[in-house]
């Protein structure tokens, strides 16, 4: 009984969503941490690292750009993979230039390289996100997001602790980037090599279409706003609760060394069986059940730091548990929520789709922050947790209005 459902996760798409999912995660800390690393070994000041934070912009706008994407194909390897072995090879290109520079003498150009990095992996993930959606069969969605987080997140181990290990005495900093050029370049035979989808669909006739008809086919569905509080209210518990999660737990009085490796370690095994296990459970009971299960063991195991706050001191074991469980919970949910945008994503416009429907996803990770600081001072940790948990209902209740909607996207 098992075999048969992890039989889903044997086949060509499921393996290209994989190894795709580390190729869109590769360049993520190599504009991010990673590089401030380097940075700050250059001997720059703490300013201008904190200027550099902003070449990342690009991954919070590539919505603007994706009708681009989808309207205009390039002339081999598909609608998709065309356009994924170009970022890809700009990538490696970008990549392999920006390890022969010095930052100290050379630092606009090596501004600008950075910033190309960020804009070709803000292409290169709206690109694979419409691949993955495309290619991968309904019952193979909840698959199709395990295996891509999976390998995203291996992706930003490989170029965040071991890049930092790389270049801490084994190679430079020029020779630590030059060997991510060298696996960015790699991931291009896994495009070649990629399935295409077996739905060929055409592209848009204009550039006036391919912007605004994703737009008007969304919103003629019936309930479509309503979908759209869902993508937003689905996962908010979760990001009120983990905003300031590190801040909390140093005032409890965790180490910053026990704090970064519980992440680490055991956040990283839970969030990972969490995908995993979230898509098996998802081949048994399909999406609206699996979204509603998901959704409440989000919503308690948020309650693993309300406990923290409540025992008012630091206990290892009670640290582990609500780490595990919340990221268990979580990487169930993540997968969930994957599959759910999938579906809802047309054919016709799946970059352009996908990539706002993203956007809004992120919209409270990004702006619950300066809220949540102000409602800690407020009321204090153990009831800002409790509320963290109050405010994933109302996701769970628009679950119910939308059940009928929701199992029709599962057909």
């Amino acid at each position: 009984m098992f075999s048969k459902y992890l039989a889903v996760f044997n086949n060509r798409r499921i393996c290209a969503a994989m190894l795709l999912g580390f190729a869109s995660g590769l360049p993520l800390a190599l504009t991010g941490s990673t590089l401030q690393a380097w940075l700050s070994d250059a001997g720059l000041d703490i300013k201008t690292i904190g200027w550099f934070t902003l070449v990342g912009q690009p991954y919070t706008w590539k919505f603007l750009w994706s009708p681009l994407v989808d309207r205009f194909p390039m002339p081999f390897l598909g609608r998709r993979r065309g356009w994924i072995l170009i970022t890809q090879i700009a990538l490696a290109a970008v990549i392999a230039k920006m390890s022969g520079l010095d930052p100290q003498t050379h630092l606009a150009t090596f501004a600008l390289m950075a910033l190309l990095i960020a804009f070709f992996s803000a292409t290169q993930d709206v690109v694979i996100d419409a691949y993955r959606t495309e290619v991968l069969q309904p019952e193979e969605r909840g698959a199709g997001a395990a295996v891509g987080v999976f390998g995203y997140r291996m992706a930003m181990l490989t170029s965040g602790a071991v890049a930092l290990i790389l270049a801490d005495g084994i190679l430079t900093w020029e020779q630590t980037y030059l060997v991510m050029a060298g696996i960015m370049g790699t991931m291009a035979i896994v495009t070649f090599f990629s399935p295409e989808p077996v739905l060929q669909t055409k592209p848009p006739l204009s550039l006036r279409s391919a912007i605004i008809d994703p737009l008007k086919e969304f919103f003629s569905r019936d309930g479509a706003w309503i979908l759209l509080a869902l993508v937003v209210a689905y996962k908010l518990g979760d990001a009120f609760a983990g905003s300031l999660s590190t801040k909390f737990l140093l005032d409890m009085g965790y180490s910053k060394s026990i704090i970064g490796q519980a992440y680490k370690v055991f956040g990283l095994v839970a969030t990972l069986v969490g995908g995993f296990a979230g898509a098996i459970l998802m081949l048994r009971w399909g999406l609206y059940k699996s979204l509603v299960i998901f959704g409440i063991l989000q919503a308690l195991t948020n309650l693993g730091y309300w406990l923290i706050a409540i025992h008012g001191s630091p206990d290892i074991g009670l640290l582990l548990f609500a780490i595990s469980t919340e990221n268990l919970a979580g990487g169930m949910g993540t997968t969930a929520a994957v599959a759910l945008l999938m579906s809802l994503c047309n054919p016709n416009f799946t970059a352009t789709q996908y990539a706002l429907l993203s956007a809004l996803t992120a919209f409270g990770r990004v702006y619950v922050g300066p809220a949540s600081g102000y409602l800690v001072t407020a009321v204090g940790w153990s009831h800002f947790f409790m509320i963290s948990a109050a405010i994933a209902l109302p996701g769970l209740a628009l679950l119910f209005v939308l059940r009928k909607t929701i199992h029709k996207l599962d057909q």
